[in-house]
């Protein structure tokens, strides 16, 4: 078998499983492929409950034939939960080789899978991460492969500013500094994630839907998530048409959606964000963008909460001090966060800049 067929098939498994939005479970495509290098049939998981990659491909691939391959994003499960384990399929399919992707850091799979597989006689072949494919696989879910390593969700913190720093003037207008396209961009990142989240200030300043408006967009809409503050929050929002899940250090009364009371961290009409970060994971929220305002940037980039940034810088000059950034004050250099910076894109005269902060 030419290894083009099983590059070909991976490919093909990773790009199924990109459209599906399965949280919390992962997301999982799954291609067999016969000793010739021609695809049988292929699948990807859908949501909790459903079957798995691996049984529907083994299922949409019908009768499987001696020397098969099975091609799979992520290690198979070998554990009963809501569905049977998927390593129980594959051998009862006869299928004896099987490549995957990446290991999954679930503590019920973590190499457990792989381990039953190879116990029953089956060759499995990981990618390797340096690899072009490994790395997509890894790069498919990076909200499931961060929660499971780490007991939080992926949080993305986005803000929007002039070229000299400033994300609103000082009356509090800031729409827009950026443009229609990275305006868009914004609803693209919002369409990865499982929730969006601001502070009550963003709510009382911006009235935002929090929603994903793409044309041709039908996808799964991210849950609203609002931090809320001392003051109640606005009746007349439209956020509450979107069933807002509201995070408050106390019972608070909401005109619609979800409240949860996370407990506080010890000053003044604030929730715990460490505690409020795990319960959403707790929901299957899993990979948050984070959209304002510059009180509740500040306290996640403080308690280091903050994995992955984005900068968008609009071509405009406030030559001024509006509103900057994050909160508080910066006393010394020497108070300065070390982050990478891993890209910076130009997107129709704006500057989106994606800076990152590495976890062991």
């Amino acid at each position: 078998m030419a290894s083009s067929a099983v590059q070909q098939a991976m490919a093909r498994a990773i790009a199924l499983a990109a459209e599906q939005h399965p949280h919390p479970n992962p997301r999982v495509g799954a291609v067999i492929i016969g000793p010739d290098g021609r695809q049988l049939g292929a699948a990807a998981h859908v949501a909790p409950g459903l079957p798995h990659a691996e049984r529907l491909a083994i299922d949409d691939a019908g009768a499987i034939p001696t020397g098969a391959t099975l091609i799979v994003t992520l290690e198979p499960c070998n554990h009963t939960g809501r569905t049977l384990p998927c390593t129980d399929a594959i051998i009862e399919s006869g299928i004896r080789s099987v490549v995957v992707g990446a290991l999954d850091p679930d503590s019920n799979v973590d190499g457990q899978g792989i381990e039953r597989l190879r116990a029953h006689g089956v060759q499995v072949e990981v990618l390797d991460t340096h690899s072009n494919l490994g790395r997509a696989a890894l790069d498919l879910d990076p909200g499931y492969f961060h929660h499971r390593r780490h007991g939080t969700p992926q949080v993305i913190l986005k803000v929007a500013a002039t070229l000299d720093g400033q994300v609103a003037a000082a009356d509090g207008t800031s729409q827009w500094i950026t443009g229609p396209a990275m305006r868009r961009r914004v609803h693209e990142w919002r369409a990865q994630c499982d929730a969006v989240m601001v502070g009550a200030g963003t709510v009382f300043a911006d009235d935002p839907r929090l929603d994903v408006r793409l044309d041709g967009y039908s996808g799964r809409q991210p849950r609203p998530v609002i931090v809320a503050g001392s003051r109640p929050l606005p009746p007349e929002a439209r956020i509450w048409q979107r069933d807002p899940l509201v995070l408050s250090d106390r019972p608070i009364e909401i005109p619609a959606g979800e409240l949860e009371v996370v407990e506080g961290d010890g000053t003044a009409d604030c929730v715990d964000l460490t505690e409020a970060l795990i319960r959403l994971g707790e929901l299957g929220l899993l990979r948050i963008l984070v959209e304002g305002g510059a009180a509740i940037a500040s306290s996640l980039v403080n308690a280091d909460l903050v994995h992955v940034g984005l900068l968008h810088l609009g071509a405009k000059l406030g030559m001024g001090l509006g509103r900057p950034l994050f909160d508080g004050t910066f006393a010394t250099i020497e108070a300065a966060r070390e982050v990478e910076i891993a890209t910076a894109e130009l997107v129709d005269g704006d500057l989106e800049v994606r800076w990152e902060r590495r976890l062991g």
